[in-house]
């Protein structure tokens, strides 16, 4: 018996779009609800389970956000994906902003429609190619960034030291339109506050003394691409007023000259203050920060993905061993467990630097944790007594790497062994003497 059609809502006045969408939706496999009202659909959207509900924002009764509005009030609201006309970037941001998941504008193509459409169906799948991580929290994080990249609002990342936010800043740039164009990054704590406004916004010969030609800013190098400025609140007063009008204006004028000159980029700002603290001790532009804050992307602490150590440091470990010297042939699984434990202050920069330090300095074939640890090594025998036998963390460790199998395979055994190099029968006796509920 072939399970039932996946349910889609359609919100579409105009009878010609609707009929189009209706049919090749259901050539896709789809069962679709087509409403040329909003009124209509009101009150059948908190009433069925729909996976999602594709709507116009300009109806004839009520507007699209309306019932975006009244459809999240209820219990598993389904993920909206709008299509208008008439959409502009305030607009986009707004409903994005307000949970919306997608946003497209007619005259659209319909592969990408279909493919946009998927993807805020699909949850991410364990073994799904990732760029950022693996746990449910990062990958969260991603989806957004993948969303965001599509408009060209002004994006805040904000996270701890550390968390990842020039990394999430690259992505970003890579997933949008704007990816063969420069990525400009801007460290504003890293550079003189006396330096700062020329390495910006750049100089005219004769400027100041030392100026002897022409120096061209981050933001004109950044062209139409990205100018990233990491650590924005330790941005001096009067260089938020001159960055408030490149955001506003889009312009700017080099140090010593009179042309104001076109920004055609995007600005991405990171960082890891309380913004709306300093706002209210007044070091930070009120008006600079709503600017900056139209899309929001918060990078999790490791300590709330703890699912991504393991994964982390195998791509750190990938990363280094081919650049660095050294004999060590992999993580040992006290070491990941040790890991594990660690509550991670520092987030990645700590993990990448403990992992260098592991590999340059490990003196055994394996990363132990003592390579990764040293500074808890006077109590090692202690350690050693709670660590457990060898065999036990054979064992643990061939169990965890079973359950990734399965997991990236959604439980199929066959496809689990042949991932794993073993047969299907050795795989069930290895999953019932581990315990992971295999039945012959």
């Amino acid at each position: 018996m072939s399970p039932d059609p996946v349910l889609i809502g359609l919100v579409e006045d105009d009878p010609i779009m609707g009929e189009s969408l209706v049919q090749r939706l259901t050539l896709e496999g789809m069962a679709v609800k087509w409403w040329q009202a909003g009124q209509d659909a009101l009150g059948e959207i908190a009433a069925r389970r729909f996976e999602a509900i594709i709507c116009d924002i300009r109806l004839p009764d009520v507007s699209g956000e309306a019932i975006f509005r009244a459809a999240a009030c209820g219990v598993k609201a389904p993920p909206f994906l709008f299509i208008t006309a008439h959409g502009d970037i305030d607009q986009a941001v707004r409903l994005m902003r307000a949970g919306a998941a997608d946003y497209v504008t007619k005259p659209f193509e319909m592969n990408d429609f279909l493919a946009r459409l998927g993807d805020l169906m699909r949850p991410p799948k364990a073994g799904e190619e990732t760029a950022l991580g693996v746990s449910p929290a990062i990958r969260e994080t991603e989806r957004l960034l993948r969303r965001v990249a599509r408009i060209n609002s002004t994006v805040l990342i904000t996270g701890e030291t550390g968390t990842g936010k020039e990394v999430a800043a690259h992505f970003l740039h890579a997933m949008s339109e704007a990816a063969p164009e420069p990525f400009m990054a801007v460290n504003c704590a890293a550079i003189p506050a006396d330096l700062l406004e020329s390495e910006l916004f750049g100089h005219e010969k004769g400027a100041f003394t030392g100026a002897a030609q022409r120096h061209l800013g981050y933001a004109e190098r950044a062209g139409a691409g990205v100018l990233f400025l990491d650590e924005i609140g330790e941005l001096r007063p009067e260089l938020q007023a001159k960055l408030l009008r490149l955001i506003e204006d889009r312009s700017f004028t080099r140090v010593g000259g009179e042309r104001q000159l076109r920004f055609n980029g995007r600005l991405v700002t990171a960082t890891n203050a309380d913004l709306p603290r300093r706002v209210a001790a007044g070091s930070f532009r009120e008006d600079l920060y709503y600017r900056i804050n139209v899309v929001t992307v918060r990078m999790p602490p490791l300590r709330e993905r703890r699912e991504d150590i393991p994964w982390l440091m195998e791509r750190v470990f990938a990363e280094l061993s081919r650049r660095l010297t050294t004999q060590t042939n992999g993580i040992s699984a006290f070491a990941e467990e040790a890991a594990l434990a660690h509550s991670w202050p520092g987030n990645i920069r700590e993990l990448r630097n403990r992992m260098e330090r592991a590999i340059a300095l490990g003196m055994g074939p394996w990363i132990m944790p003592g390579d990764l640890f040293p500074e808890q090594m006077p109590g090692r025998h202690e350690g050693a007594q709670q660590l457990g036998s060898l065999e036990e963390a054979r064992l643990d460790a061939e169990k965890r790497h079973i359950q990734r199998a399965l997991a990236s395979t959604q439980g199929e055994i066959s496809a689990a062994a042949r991932l794993l190099g073993i047969g299907r029968t050795t795989l069930w006796e290895k999953m019932r003497r581990l315990g992971l509920g295999a039945e012959p």
